[in-house]
């Protein structure tokens, strides 16, 4: 049986995005008789198979990503400082790398576009002695330049980065980024929750009754069902079902994105590095034989293609730690939700591969394979790879998801945002740009076809 049967608010879905909005609801706008529920235990599906990392570097047809995401860091710097940085929160910065000399312009072209957006100032470093270029600590976030440093200076890139390939004409260091524990954030919010009256159910939620246009029952398979006011569809990757159930359709789809943990024996990766990326799209070196095998299946036939740019490492761990994270979205695969996912046993090593155009030291694991473990989830995103927050078209209904690969850099101005709205507080001016309301104009989605660019790794 229910230990309560009435609840102001329902949150279905206990991940990142409906732990931050359990907390910004009972911590920051004072609500109470919360329920969280989830038919798993809270942060246990996707929310902390990523890379953890976090940037304000966003391209766009305007400024709403940067503004958001900046906030979102905003709070995230001051939550890290009233919790003692139980989260370790760091700053090493995502460092973007090219060896396309031709491309040199363009690279250059939309550094300073992002920048112009309000993700801070861009420094340009050709080189000399009088570069200004400091590197980052490996630890902490305090007291660190904003924006970005573009070294255009081969040596200065080999003087600070002598692991890295001698080819790159050009290295981005976006300075308002690093990252973080996602499990360790999301427990601080789910912790502070429930100091503030937020009770957590484990139960899976079956059906919402409606009544007059309103939510009024949220109903589970065990048969209990629960009175609510207001319900908040922060399912995830199930966020479309969920929608369904309210009668709401979403625009949102499921990519299935892995992500590989290896121990890096060989010592190539520096344990200080920041998130490293190759930004050029390339063509895998293979053996003749190798080359043939994968041109008979045609599943396997595409590795011998160009393929995209943004494979991207970082080391893991402390101290002693020689594990290093990697992930390539080098396939799309669109599918409904299935758990456990699907392991690509190539995987590891068409990453390591990727790598090596960016690492040359990583060619010794292409040749000799670490014993690698593969896991990863599912980014739900829309088209324009925006998030979708705000109200629903029906009566006390609300969604915070679509948060696609970002979730855990903008849970916290995501939960603020739902917040606000359920709470009838004044909202962020960047709050349309990620209502359900936006799909109305007919050309709304033409501005980010034209630009091309999602901001999507």
């Amino acid at each position: 049986m229910m230990s309560t049967e009435k609840a102001s608010v329902l949150i279905c879905g206990a991940g990142l995005a409906g732990v931050s909005a359990a907390y910004f609801l009972s911590a920051r706008e004072g609500l109470r008789d919360i329920v969280l529920v989830d038919e798993r235990p809270p942060l246990s599906l996707t929310s902390d198979h990523s890379t953890e990392c976090y940037r304000n570097w966003w391209p766009g047809p305007d400024a709403a990503m940067v503004d958001f995401i900046n906030r979102s860091i905003d709070l995230l710097e001051e939550l890290a400082g009233q919790s003692a940085n139980v989260f370790h929160m760091n700053r090493r910065g995502y460092l973007y790398c090219s060896g396309d000399a031709k491309g040199l312009d363009n690279f250059i072209e939309q550094a300073q576009k992002v920048s112009q957006l309000g993700a801070g100032a861009l420094r340009v470093h050709r080189g000399g002695a009088a570069t200004a270029y400091r590197a980052a600590p490996p630890e902490g976030f305090a007291g660190q330049p904003d924006g970005a440093d573009l070294l255009l200076d081969p040596a200065l890139i080999e003087a600070h980065f002598p692991y890295l390939s001698k080819s790159i004409v050009a290295a981005l260091h976006v300075r308002r980024a690093g990252w973080l524990s996602a499990q360790q954030l999301g427990t601080y919010f789910l912790n502070q929750a429930r100091q503030n009256g937020v009770k957590v159910i484990e139960k899976r939620l079956i059906g919402v009754d409606l009544s007059g246009g309103k939510v009024e029952r949220a109903h589970f398979q065990d048969g209990d069902s629960l009175r609510c006011e207001s319900f908040v569809n922060a399912a995830g990757p199930f966020l479309a079902h969920v929608g369904q159930a309210l009668g709401v359709e979403l625009p949102v789809y499921n990519e299935l994105h892995l992500k590989l943990a290896f121990q890096d024996s060989n010592e190539i990766l520096d344990r200080e590095a920041p998130l490293l990326i190759w930004s050029d799209p390339q063509i895998l070196e293979w053996t003749d034989e190798e080359a043939e095998a994968l041109g008979e299946d045609p599943h396997t036939r595409p590795l011998l293609e160009l393929l995209p740019s943004g494979v991207h490492t970082r080391p893991e761990g402390s101290g002693g730690s020689r594990m290093a994270l990697a992930l390539w979205e080098y396939q799309t695969r669109l599918q409904e939700p299935v758990f456990p996912i699907f392991e690509d046993p190539l995987y590891p090593e068409v990453v390591v591969r990727g790598l090596a155009r960016l690492i040359p030291g990583m060619h010794v694991y292409a040749e000799r394979p670490p014993r690698p473990r593969l896991d990863g989830g599912y980014y739900t995103r829309t088209r324009e790879n925006r998030p979708l927050i705000g109200r629903l078209p029906v009566e006390g209904a609300y969604v915070i998801g679509g948060l696609s690969g970002f979730g855990m850099m903008a849970a916290c101005s995501a939960g603020e945002l739902l917040a606000k709205t359920l709470a009838g507080a004044p909202l962020p001016g960047y709050a349309p740009a990620f209502s359900l309301e936006r799909y109305r104009g007919p050309d709304y989605l033409k501005q980010f076809d034209q630009a091309g660019e999602t901001g999507q790794l």
